[in-house]
């Protein structure tokens, strides 16, 4: 991840300005302007840690935002600490020494960012656990918060995922609204056969056997079973290995912790999972806040 790439910055930048960080009143009626402090961002729970880097930015972005320059501050992590990496239940994960001011107004948006890319690492590191010893790799989808996508899916990668699709221009899926208002599954995936750039794979997304059928017929070049039990997606799976045996095959639909295994071993290659970034609670992580003079 680059943490200070614009599109990055623009979001964090964003989550700054909507707490009005720069006119923290409680703060400014309450602590010494010129007091340092330390926080250390510690773990409530066991969880993967996800969006360690973004505490460095929000701290130079708040720099940039405030009136009255903060000075220098630093972000110390134990060297075994770092994105993608499983913490106990009291473990630190970043201690921050800095103006006390500038912690305090950052402290919410840091925590806010990182309990939600953590929770979601967490979540998806259970998915692939699930899976373990299968060839079935977990996917992510779209339905992630709008304007946070980036570190949505980059969360889904620190929990050992691998992202899908990241916006409707990376890649080519049809899916059933496709195929009821372009005039049935045959007539748009040979449209998508024929318009699409080099380079570009097919997916198309069946939901029964007549689809599945029509699917394969086509010449699709990725097939995506929805909705399906994974009784019905070990038949599917048959089915096509022995029509078109290199094509990858993928389920969703209802994915949890309690069924991802079976459909792995129905023997699709991938499973997507809506849940990873719609559905992710967020971990528990606080701040302790001490002064610190240095």
């Amino acid at each position: 991840m680059d943490w200070k790439s614009k599109r990055i910055s623009t979001i964090l930048e964003a989550a700054l300005a909507e707490d009005k960080v720069a006119n923290d009143v409680t703060t400014a009626l309450t602590i010494d302007p010129g007091l340092r402090a330390s926080g250390t961002i510690v773990a409530k729970q066991a969880c993967v840690i996800s969006g360690l880097g973004c505490i460095p930015v929000f701290l130079d972005i708040f720099a940039k935002m405030s009136t009255v320059p903060p000075g220098r501050f630093e972000v110390v992590s134990h060297p075994e600490i770092f994105d993608g990496v499983k913490v106990k239940k009291g473990q630190t994960i970043a201690v921050i020494r800095h103006n006390a001011a500038s912690i305090l107004a950052c402290e919410r948006v840091i925590l806010n960012l990182m309990q939600r890319m953590s929770g979601i690492a967490t979540l998806t590191n259970e998915f692939v656990k699930a899976v373990a010893g299968t060839k079935t790799k977990v996917l992510d989808t779209r339905k992630t918060i709008p304007g946070l996508r980036a570190l949505d899916k980059y969360a889904v990668c620190c929990g050992g995922g691998v992202n899908h699709r990241l916006d409707l221009q990376d890649g080519i899926l049809i899916k059933n609204n496709h195929i009821s208002l372009g005039g049935g599954l045959p007539t748009v995936l040979e449209r998508a056969l024929q318009g699409r750039k080099t380079g570009q794979v097919v997916q198309v997304e069946v939901r029964s056997q007549i689809e599945l059928d029509q699917a394969i017929a086509g010449g699709a070049e990725s097939i995506l079973l929805d909705n399906m039990t994974p009784s019905q997606v070990k038949k599917a799976v048959k089915q096509i290995r022995t029509t078109l045996p290199t094509v990858p095959i993928e389920a969703s639909g209802n994915m949890n912790l309690k069924t991802v295994r079976a459909y792995a071993l129905a023997g699709v290659d991938f499973v997507s999972v809506g849940a990873l970034t719609h559905s992710a609670a967020a971990a528990d992580l606080s701040m302790r806040i001490t002064a610190d003079i240095y």
